[in-house]
């Protein structure tokens, strides 16, 4: 929303005014809905009041693939999202959300996640990518520094090399590059929204899920599964979006506070999770009864994961990335 800023009779009548109404689906208690709001204050702050992001928690605007559609069609809402869902664009966005993907890219320890996540954002590479996004469906990626943590597999059963998830029905966001990463790893991938993973395991729709140990605490999952077998096989990279027609009617100023403070929020919400809540979470886990299994075969697991990069074409997008980040 925009008002005209004029001075009549020596009063100040109005200053712009924009609204971002930003939704994602986590619950109030999971650390992105608090980094989020750190965002909307710092947004705040830095524009005197005149951009204002108001934080939806626990999808009160919507569904995902409902809010994307708004967004493409300019409204002022924003998104918390991944690359698996802007792949279902620019296919080889998806790469970020790979089986793996992390790993490949060299990075160990939190900081050195972060690092390149940088470089990333600076290669001509994604930058191509990116303005594709913007240009061709009116996407506006802010920032994808936000970091929720490793993902592992939580059944009923341990899972400890690829042989064991033979058979079973995993729950995975609907975007091919999760379906076909889980279908590589031995499990069958079965699309579920996010808030419904709780009763698709006690109804025995699926056999589990693979998620973060916030996800598991946050939805109570440790009373229908047993099981958190350390996989580590997606380091889940979420990007923040906005419509790129809205954005770009923004002062230029506050498009560059929105982004600088988005990517600020999302490294000291990424680095607090890899940090210090992942063992929390973890340590709450097993409290509510749920039992962690740590001698996985990763080796196995990351050769079984090159089938999703070949199925869906995107060798080419990860060696490029590797390339373009230097990655020995």
């Amino acid at each position: 929303m925009f008002v005209a800023c004029v001075i009549l009779a020596g009063s100040l009548i109005a200053a712009p005014k924009y609204t971002l109404k930003f939704n994602h689906v986590l619950g109030p208690s999971e650390p992105y809905h608090e980094g989020f709001l750190k965002w909307a204050k710092a947004v705040e702050e830095r524009t005197n009041g005149n951009l204002k992001i108001e934080v939806y928690h626990s999808a009160q605007l919507g569904v995902e693939e409902d809010i994307l559609e708004q967004i493409r069609a300019g409204a002022n809402i924003g998104q918390n999202t991944d690359s698996a869902r802007m792949g279902m664009y620019v296919p080889q966005i998806a790469v970020m959300n790979a089986a793996y993907f992390i790993d490949f890219m060299g990075a160990k320890t939190p900081d050195e996640v972060i690092e390149v996540l940088k470089k990333i954002k600076e290669s001509d590479v994604m930058k191509k990518w990116l303005d594709e996004l913007e240009q061709k469906y009116g996407f506006k990626v802010v920032s994808f520094m936000w970091v929720q943590g490793y993902r592992h597999f939580v059944t009923n059963k341990p899972i400890r090399t690829p042989d064991d998830l033979k058979g079973l029905r995993i729950r995975t966001p609907g975007a091919p590059i999760w379906q076909e990463s889980i279908r590589a790893l031995g499990a069958q991938p079965v699309a579920v929204n996010f808030g419904e993973i709780y009763t698709a395991v006690q109804t025995r729709a699926v056999d589990g899920a693979e998620l973060v140990y916030a996800n598991v605490v946050a939805g109570a999952l440790y009373e229908v599964l047993k099981y958190m077998s350390e996989t580590g096989h997606i380091l889940l990279i979420n990007f923040e979006v906005v419509s790129a027609k809205w954005f770009n009617n923004l002062p230029e100023e506050y498009q560059q506070i929105l982004v600088e403070e988005c990517d600020r929020a999302g490294i000291e919400t990424s680095l607090k999770i890899m940090k210090e809540l992942e063992e929390s979470f973890k340590q709450q886990a097993v409290e509510k009864g749920i039992e962690v299994i740590t001698d996985v075969d990763k080796e196995a697991f990351m050769k079984a994961a090159e089938k999703a990069y070949e199925k869906l074409g995107l060798v080419e997008a990860r060696n490029a990335l590797m390339e373009a980040i230097k990655v020995k």
